[in-house]
């Protein structure tokens, strides 16, 4: 039996509210982000994925609550998937083919460790 591992594949990009994408555009990024995940549940490798929204609170140390979310960069993250995966490797190339990519944005690919 092959032992396999999970990942996860966080997907950043830069927000921009200068832009709105057009509806084709916007039919575009879904039919290629359902193509991406689809061939990955095909093989029996999703776990799990989430899309963030925008709105958010963030909770700090002196627990003070502050309205947003958190970019660093210029970037935030706005999604995740979970994946099964011989190695980080394999992991990696699930996520050469992530549309985040096409749009400027970048993935993490880590181990996960369970708590």
């Amino acid at each position: 039996m092959v032992q396999t591992n999970e990942f996860m594949l966080a997907f950043r990009f830069e927000p921009n509210d200068n832009y709105q994408p057009t509806a084709a555009e916007m039919d575009q990024m879904h039919q290629a982000w359902g193509a991406f995940i689809g061939n990955i549940a095909i093989q029996e490798k999703l776990i799990s994925t989430h899309q963030l929204g925008f709105e958010g609170k963030q909770i700090f140390a002196d627990k003070t609550v502050v309205d947003g979310i958190h970019i660093s960069g210029n970037q935030t993250l706005g999604g995740n998937m979970i994946v099964r995966a011989q190695s980080i490797d394999e992991a990696v190339s699930m996520a050469k083919n992530c549309p985040i990519l096409s749009m400027g944005g970048n993935v993490e690919v880590r181990g996960i460790q369970p708590m």
